[in-house]
């Protein structure tokens, strides 16, 4: 049924579709965010002042999406998740799972990527996951135990990860840090600027701490 509403609303003028959305699901939407042509079934959506998720986004089995302000999702992202509530024997061992995402302010996920967020993903501070065709992925099969399992994803601030990266459940990339182009995340890194590169990814180079990317007031980047 929400499928359907959401559906229904989709081609409604803004304005009118985001009074519908907050009416409806109780929605916090500020009056300066916006929603283009996607599809969002979170259970909570909060969009902060200048939050923006763009078009033909697809955001389904989430309990939270929360954009903090400025903060972005781009064009034709798939961003899905295990939903809680569901009579499965799927994660009942991790009750403490929270099928999240959380982008901070002026941060910014652009186009084309795939994000599972079966289990909490955060997107810290003016930090940019960029180029197209990247992955999370926090839940996969736990082989020991056979059964599925899920780890939470984190992304420091002012952090840039490049085209074509994999991020597996259990990995950090510390604050101030890059992830190389075509890399693998597979573990929590602690470590911060830092370029993390390769597979499995491991920090090459320490980053120049003045350098005007790590402390820009703005995410936008022209």
């Amino acid at each position: 049924m929400k499928k359907l509403c959401a559906l229904l609303v989709l081609l409604l003028p803004w304005p009118l579709r985001r009074r519908l959305l907050a009416w409806l699901w109780k929605y916090e939407l500020h009056p300066t965010s916006r929603i283009g042509l996607s599809l969002v079934l979170a259970d909570r959506l909060e969009l902060a002042a200048g939050a923006r998720i763009g078009h033909g986004n697809v955001i389904k089995g989430l309990a939270l999406v929360r954009i903090a302000e400025h903060g972005l999702i781009g064009n034709l992202n798939w961003i899905t998740g295990f939903p809680l509530g569901l009579r499965t024997r799927h994660f009942a061992h991790q009750p403490e799972r929270r099928p999240e995402l959380h982008i901070g302010a002026h941060a910014a996920v652009t186009h084309r990527h795939m994000i599972d967020c079966t289990h909490r993903v955060e997107i810290g501070a003016f930090s940019i996951f960029a180029g197209f065709r990247s992955q999370i992925l926090t839940h996969s099969i736990d082989l020991t135990q056979s059964r599925q399992h899920s780890e939470p994803i984190t992304i420091g601030a002012y952090c840039f990860v490049g085209t074509g990266c994999v991020l597996l459940g259990g990995a950090a990339l510390p604050d101030r840090s890059v992830l190389g182009a075509l890399s693998l995340l597979n573990k929590a890194h602690v470590e911060p600027g830092q370029l993390y590169a390769g597979v499995p990814a491991r920090p090459v180079v320490s980053l120049p701490a003045d350098a005007r990317f790590f402390s820009r007031a703005e995410g936008y980047i022209d």
